[in-house]
């Protein structure tokens, strides 16, 4: 390693909180036109890391060490130094845009605003400033950078806001750049364009990179070295081909193990905590079916019946109220679900998958079509008819923090579908928390004392209750960690081979549906384009927007 070339030198870093230290003797170098990826689940202390040497984390923290930005000790610097660093020697970009972003500002502003705060202008230069950004909105592919500088981060897609974000950190050519988890929500095409628009730039402006992530599959695509952290600590370092291909420790071998094989579907996924336990004796079963395999299972009684559902938006009206411009969320998809199969969703972002998932429980309203559970029509229901069959039809959300009441302990938001059909009963809750893997004494917590993993868990839980015949699991594993993600995965079908559940499985991550699903349908603009047997989409897909999902999935 050329010491000349090294940019920032890290070692001994160590950050604890109220005397819990959560970052425990960091070491690490970072080199110039490189890329440094920092692996781990969440809690291992990969982003305390990199806000340590922002001087972003508070005042309660304890940080000791040595950080060198080139010859500058970035650990002793006071608010108004650093102040002149971030922004402009290093930047970062936060896991979630939309948070990230100023709700009531143009995204063109908030760029310039980045850009004002460290080169002094008073911003009377107006039209050069705008157009610096302009042509950097280009520079991160924007179609039509002019009218993104004029929008608000409501107005444009996740994947635009996190180009705006990106373009805020590159603003002004700082040497370092810290991506912090910039792709974990995105679809599978969106985080492609982003991982190449981020080599791109980097080969252009010489950037280095620390890209922080939880999924070993995107940092095979991006990092030229890699650092695994585990609660704290540093498990092991070194070149990326190294690490991808001969790691040394269990943690890091369980990390690559439990992403979903793209060939093969074994019955149970490992888990991390089985490599930590004992990595010999670990047996994937690459030649085992899955335990939702079409090929092991049967499905002759038709459980929903959809036909013709369409789903209209109104996106302008009248002075009168008379519509004058409507979106079709869906459009005119007809299809069935079988008893006891689970029957994958999968699509890109806005393509109305989440809808459809909704329309079908009459969350929201069709504008025409049908949808029947076994005989009955569920759109010819009134209000009180509907609300007998709820508990036949159930649905676990994407965003487990946000879907339960965080005044609510996780035992009473468990129970509370029991009392509101007629049924308080504690030991069914208590029952149904040990299945899910929930401890009893956890019953009396609130959603915030808990993982992300765990909440995930409580919501399984709360959608299975009341023993539903069929689940609608909309993006339910999109955001959790790869080996929590595995967790959650072996346990829907550990639940779904024990009560005999079905389940609509919508996601946008095609090596997910793969591994869970018995049928797939692919859809685009609000129709099905493609669908199939799960092994028959996957190894030959029949439509290239099919094929390019397939393409984006990250590879080691």
């Amino acid at each position: 390693m050329n010491k000349n070339n090294t940019i920032l030198e890290v070692k001994g870093l160590t950050v604890a909180f109220d005397g819990r230290t959560v970052v425990d003797d960091v070491n690490f170098t970072l080199q110039r036109g490189r890329t440094l990826g920092i692996v781990g689940e969440s809690g291992s202390g990969k982003s305390v890391s990199t806000l340590a040497l922002m001087g972003l984390l508070p005042k309660t923290a304890t940080v000791s060490g040595s950080a060198k930005l080139s010859d500058e000790e970035l650990l002793t610097l006071g608010d108004d130094e650093m102040r002149g660093i971030r922004g402009k020697r290093i930047s970062m970009i936060f896991q979630e845009p939309m948070t990230s972003l100023n709700p009531v500002q143009k995204c063109g502003e908030q760029v310039l605003e980045m850009m004002h705060a460290h080169d002094g202008n008073d911003g009377s230069d107006k039209q050069t400033a705008k157009e610096r950004v302009i042509k950097l909105f280009e520079e991160v592919l924007f179609p039509r950078p002019e009218k993104i500088f004029e929008s608000y981060p409501h107005e444009i897609s996740g994947g635009q806001k996190q180009r705006v974000m990106i373009a805020m950190a590159l603003i002004n050519n700082p040497d370092i750049l810290i991506a912090d988890e910039p792709t974990t929500a995105l679809d599978v095409t969106v985080q492609k364009t982003i991982l190449k628009l981020l080599s791109q730039l980097q080969e252009k402006h010489g950037t280095s990179i620390i890209f922080i992530t939880h999924d070993l599959g995107v940092i095979a695509q991006v990092a030229d070295d890699i650092m695994v952290m585990y609660r704290g600590k540093v498990m092991e370092q070194g070149p990326a081909d190294q690490i991808l291909h001969s790691p040394h420790e269990p943690y890091t071998k369980g990390l690559l193990a439990c992403r979903p094989p793209l060939d093969s579907r074994p019955r149970r996924l490992p888990t991390v905590e089985d490599y930590l336990a004992d990595s010999e004796s670990i047996q994937t079963g690459p030649g085992e079916p899955n335990a939702s395999n079409p090929t092991s299972n049967t499905h002759n009684s038709k459980l929903l019946e959809v036909r013709n559902l369409d789903v209209t938006y109104t996106l302008k009206r009248s002075l009168f109220g008379r519509p004058l411009q409507t979106l079709k969320g869906v459009d005119g998809i007809t299809f069935d679900i079988m008893e006891g199969e689970t029957l994958g969703l999968v699509g890109e972002s806005g393509c109305g998958k989440s809808t459809l998932g909704r329309a079908m429980l009459r969350l929201i309203e069709s504008s025409a079509g049908s949808v029947s559970y076994r005989g009955t029509p569920l759109n010819q229901l009134s209000a009180k008819q509907l609300r007998a069959i709820r508990p036949k039809l159930q649905i676990i959300f994407q965003d487990p923090y946000s879907s339960l009441n965080p005044r609510i302990t996780i035992g009473d938001a468990i129970r509370e579908p029991l009392t509101v059909h007629g049924d308080g009963d504690r030991s069914k809750v208590l029952e149904l928390m040990d299945q899910v893997g929930l401890r009893a004494e956890w019953y009396s917590r609130y959603p915030h004392e808990l993982s992300g993993g765990q909440r995930q868990r409580v919501c399984i839980a709360r959608a299975l209750i009341l023993q539903p015949e069929m689940v609608v699991c909309d993006e339910s594993v999109s955001a959790l960690d790869v080996s929590v993600q595995a967790q959650v995965l072996n346990l829907l079908n550990d639940l779904k081979e024990q009560y005999h559940y079905t389940y609509l499985f919508i996601t946008h991550d095609l090596s997910v549906v793969h591994y869970m699903a018995d049928r797939i349908m692919v859809m685009q603009k609000g129709k099905i384009v493609e669908s199939g047997t799960a092994d028959a989409i996957f190894n030959n897909p029949q439509t290239e927007y099919t094929r390019t999902l397939i393409d984006a999935i990250p590879r080691i």
